[in-house]
């Protein structure tokens, strides 16, 4: 069964897909010394028996690569893939020099971009099934895109530059990372990018209203669950009329996929069940609140309106 987990990290991003092929998903990267340890532990675990293992940078902002160089010691990163880029720092953390030297390995580099296609991110063969990964984001002859690309080569800003990366199960939910890219940007677009109905989407920027998703997105993506980071709370964007959950509450998120099924656990072992979820009376991990349906068709109602 699949396993999708958002890790509570405080002021970063870091995630993790066990699929229900032989493949094994980290995206993006936040460890400290004090905590570095447990998680890389929870990786290992959730990478068990896995025969191929990809690590995607969705951009290179130090809250979703740091500690990079921890991870690569102790879970050797062979297949990096991020977004093709000459990003730039007046001060380069230890973290982003060793973002560099994975991004510029071409044993180890894979540059993504929208539609790219890889065995076996999103191609199968009779060796094995494909971990149902793809790219949406970046097109990179879009103007706009290139624009945010020369930002981030300057160094001056890296959030646009941010890949869209979509997990789809055959029958079953679907998952949306968006980055850190901002509200501006995702409006000029939207256009340009394949966005449909998603089962969880990951609100960018850590759910900062900088990054809140617009309405011309929402409207596509029609999301049963927007999840909202870390970032402090007079920051963050609410999605009224949707249904969040919000990882200052709830701690580490691990979403549990079974046919149509989505039951969700959480780390902080004062969250009861929801109201707003079924209870299926699952016990696979500590601290289940609930669980969904997968919904195939879009709402009638649009909540965003």
């Amino acid at each position: 069964m699949p396993i999708v987990k958002s890790y509570s990290v405080g002021n970063g991003d870091m995630f993790s897909i066990r699929h229900n092929s032989d493949n094994f998903t980290q995206i993006d990267c936040y460890l400290c010394a004090d905590t570095a340890d447990e998680l890389i532990a929870d990786l290992k675990e959730q990478s068990k028996g896995k025969g191929i293992s990809r690590f995607i940078s969705t951009h290179p902002d130090q809250d979703h690569l740091h500690g990079i160089e921890l991870l690569d010691a102790e879970m050797p990163i062979t297949n990096f893939y991020v977004v093709k880029n000459q990003a730039t720092k007046t001060d380069e953390t230890e973290s982003f020099k060793h973002y560099c030297k994975l991004r510029d390995d071409p044993a180890k580099a894979f540059y993504i971009s929208k539609g790219v296609t890889r065995k076996w991110m999103n191609l199968s063969d009779v060796e094995r099934d494909s971990a149902g990964i793809r790219i949406l984001w970046p097109a990179t002859n879009n103007t706009h895109f290139k624009e945010a690309l020369a930002e981030g080569d300057a160094g001056k800003s890296y959030n646009n530059m941010s890949a869209v990366i979509r997990y789809e199960l055959e029958g079953g939910a679907s998952f949306l990372w968006l980055g850190d890219l901002e509200t501006a940007f995702m409006e000029s677009i939207v256009d340009d990018i394949k966005l449909e109905k998603t089962t969880v989407v990951f609100a960018s920027h850590h759910g900062r209203q900088s990054g809140k998703i617009p309405n011309s997105w929402l409207k596509k993506l029609d999301p049963q669950i927007i999840v909202i980071g870390e970032a402090p709370s007079r920051h963050l964007h609410y999605y009224t009329n949707y249904k969040t959950i919000t990882q200052n509450k709830v701690g580490d998120i691990t979403m549990e996929c079974i046919d149509d099924k989505v039951h969700i656990y959480v780390s902080n072992p004062n969250c009861g069940i929801r109201e707003d979820f079924s209870d299926e009376c699952k016990s696979t991990y500590d601290n289940y609140i609930g669980t969904i349906t997968v919904e195939t068709e879009y709402t009638l109602e649009d909540p965003a309106a």
